[in-house]
C-alpha cells in the first residue's frame, strides 16, 4: 500500500504548491477539503494544513475537528494552520501591527529541534499574511522567529505537532523543500519511494480493477496528457480501449493527420473524425471565452456520444484531464479556492451521455504526467511536444472565429513553432503558440498602404503551468520570424511578442 500525506484544503492558492513540493520528495500525497470526512487509515504517513485567504479570526473561518490527528500523528500548520492551532490551542492571532508580506529572513533557529534540522540562521523565508501569532500557549516551543515574527514556527512540546507562519512550499523560501523533508522523512518516517513507476504500475492495477472488461472510449489529443492516458489504459485493458481522434478545425496545420500516423506507430486502435464545419457551426458569432469553451465542450460531447454510439457496450468515457484542468475550472477539492477559467474536459458529462468517466491522470502535475510517460516508453517527441489547449485554436482567436482566421492562425503558428524548432529552442520552451489579435493596424508594403491583422507570439517557461514566465528569445531570431510570418502569411502585417508571466496573465489569452 501506497503511503501518502494528506493536504488539508482551507482554500490558499498556494495549496497545490504544497502537493507539488511533497511530491518532489516521491512521497504520494492528496489534497482533501477541509469539510470532509478524512479517512485516517495506516497508509497516512502525516497531515499538513494549508494556508486560506480567510484570518481565524473570521466569524465565518473554515474549521476542522483535530482531535483525531492532533498528538496522534505528525501534524503541520501553514500560515492560516499554523494560525487556526495557535488560536485554538491557548494562544492569541491578532491583526498584524507591520506588512508581513514578501521575502524575510530567520533571525533565530533551534538547532536542536529535528523540525528545523538544517535550516541556516538568515535562511530566506516568504511571508503572505495579515495576522500574527501574538501569543503562544505554555506548551508551544518558538523553534523559528524573524525580526518582525517572532513565531515564525513553533512545536508543540511532547507531539510531532508543528506550525509555520510562512511559506515553504514557494520559490522565495529558500530552504523551504529541505523543511519539508525534515517534516515528512525526519518527523513522519516516510520513505520516499512514490516514482513515476510505481505511479505507473499502481495506476494499472487499479485500471484493471476499477473497469475489468469494460470496454472504454478515449478521445486522444495529440498531447502528452491523453498519451499517457491511452498507454495506461492500454496496458490495464489492452483492446478494451477505442481511441478516437476528433479534427475540430482547430488544430495545428497538417496535425490531424500527423497524430493520427504517430498514434497507430504506438499500436493504438484509433478512428480519425473529421467534425471541422460542426465545431464551425457551434462557434460561428460567439466572441466570448467562456461561450467558446463551453460550445466546444458540448460540441465534443455530442460527437463522442455519436462515436461511442457506433461502437458496442462501451460504458467508460476516459479522459486525460491533469491538475491543473481541475484546479482552474473549480475548486480541486470542494474547497473555498477561487475559479480561475472553465475547462471543456472537467465538469462531468451531460444526462443524455450514459457513460461513466474514467481520468487516470486527474492528480497529476504535468512535468509528473511526462515521467510517467517516461516510464511507459513513450517516444521522446511526444512526451517532449509542447501543451496545446484543449479547445484549440479558438482560444488564440480573440473574437469570433472563421475558417479563414483560423487558416491565417494555422500559418502563422507553423512559421513560429517550426522556427523554434531549426533554431534549437524549441524544447527550452515550454508552451509556445501564436495568437491573432481582433485589431488591424497600417502597414506599408513595397509602395502599398496596407490595413492587416496583427498577431502576438507567446512562449513560457514552466514546470506544471501554474506558474509561468516569459522566456527571453534571441532578438535575431524574433526578428526572423516576425518578417517570415509577415512575408509568409497573408493578412498578417504586425508582429508583437507578450513578455507577460502568470500571475498576473495567464499562459493562453482566453
Amino acid at each position: 500500500m501506497v503511503e501518502k500525506i494528506i493536504i488539508v484544503d482551507f482554500g490558499s492558492q498556494y495549496t497545490q504548491l504544497i502537493a507539488r513540493r511533497v511530491r518532489e520528495l516521491n512521497v504520494y500525497c492528496e489534497i482533501h477539503p477541509f469539510n470532509s470526512t478524512l479517512e485516517l487509515d495506516d497508509t497516512v504517513k502525516a497531515v499538513i494544513l494549508s494556508g486560506s485567504p480567510f484570518s481565524v479570526r473570521d466569524e465565518n473561518a473554515p474549521q476542522i475537528d483535530l482531535s483525531n490527528i492532533k498528538g496522534k500523528m505528525p501534524l503541520l500548520g501553514v500560515c492560516y494552520g499554523a494560525q487556526y492551532m495557535a488560536q485554538h490551542f491557548g494562544g492569541q492571532v491578532l491583526p498584524s501591527e507591520t506588512r508581513e508580506y514578501g521575502r524575510a529572513n530567520l533571525s533565530y533557529v533551534s538547532k536542536t529541534n529535528p523540525f528545523m534540522k538544517g535550516i541556516s540562521d538568515n535562511s530566506q523565508v516568504w511571508m503572505s499574511h495579515g495576522d500574527t501569532i501574538k501569543q503562544v500557549a505554555d506548551n508551544f516551543e518558538i523553534v523559528a522567529s524573524t525580526e518582525d515574527v517572532k513565531v515564525a514556527a513553533y512545536q508543540i512540546k511532547g507531539e510531532d505537532t508543528y506550525g509555520i507562519q510562512f511559506h515553504p512550499e514557494v520559490y522565495h523560501s529558500t530552504e523551504g523543500l529541505e523543511l519539508l523533508k525534515n517534516f515528512i522523512v525526519t518527523v513522519a518516517g516516510c520513505f520516499q519511494n512514490w516514482t513515476a513507476s510505481s505511479f505507473a504500475e499502481t495506476t494499472v492495477a487499479n485500471l484493471k480493477e476499477k473497469l475489468g472488461s469494460d470496454k472504454v472510449v478515449l478521445g486522444l489529443s495529440g498531447g502528452v496528457d491523453s498519451s499517457v492516458a491511452a498507454m495506461l489504459l492500454k496496458e490495464a485493458i489492452g483492446d478494451n480501449l477505442y481511441c478516437i481522434f476528433v479534427d475540430n478545425g482547430l488544430l495545428r496545420k497538417n496535425e490531424f493527420e500527423q497524430v493520427l500516423e504517430q498514434y497507430k506507430d504506438l499500436g493504438l486502435n484509433i478512428k480519425g473524425v473529421d467534425a471541422k464545419s460542426r465545431f464551425y457551426d457551434a462557434l460561428k458569432g460567439e466572441s466570448d471565452p467562456e461561450k467558446k469553451r463551453k460550445a466546444i465542450g458540448r460540441a465534443f460531447i455530442e460527437v463522442f456520444d455519436e462515436e461511442a454510439n457506433e461502437l458496442t457496450d462501451i460504458k467508460w468515457l476516459a479522459q486525460g484531464t491533469i491538475y491543473p484542468d481541475v484546479i482552474e475550472s473549480v475548486s480541486a477539492t470542494g474547497g473555498p479556492s477561487a475559479t480561475i477559467k472553465s475547462h471543456h474536459n472537467v465538469g462531468g458529462l451531460p444526462d443524455f451521455m450514459k457513460l461513466k468517466i474514467v481520468e487516470p491522470l486527474r492528480l497529476l502535475f504535468k512535468d509528473e504526467v511526462r515521467r510517467v510517460g517516461k516510464a511507459l516508453g513513450l517516444p521522446d517527441n511526444l512526451l517532449g511536444r509542447h501543451p496545446f489547449p484543449g479547445p484549440g485554436l479558438a482560444i488564440r482567436i480573440l473574437g469570433d472565429i472563421t475558417p479563414e482566421k483560423v487558416r491565417l492562425l494555422q500559418e502563422a503558428d507553423a512559421v513560429f513553432i517550426d522556427g523554434l524548432k531549426k533554431a534549437g529552442l524549441y524544447d527550452s520552451v515550454w508552451q509556445a503558440g501564436v495568437i491573432l489579435l481582433p485589431v488591424q493596424s497600417v502597414g506599408v508594403m513595397g509602395d502599398e498602404r496596407t490595413y492587416e491583422n496583427a498577431v502576438a507570439l507567446r512562449a513560457v517557461e514552466s514546470t506544471d503551468g501554474m506558474t509561468a514566465d516569459w522566456v527571453h528569445l534571441p532578438y535575431e531570431f524574433l526578428a526572423k520570424t516576425s518578417n517570415e510570418i509577415i512575408n509568409k502569411v497573408k493578412g498578417v502585417n504586425r508582429v508583437v511578442y507578450d513578455i507577460s508571466s502568470k500571475p498576473p496573465a495567464t499562459i493562453e489569452w482566453e
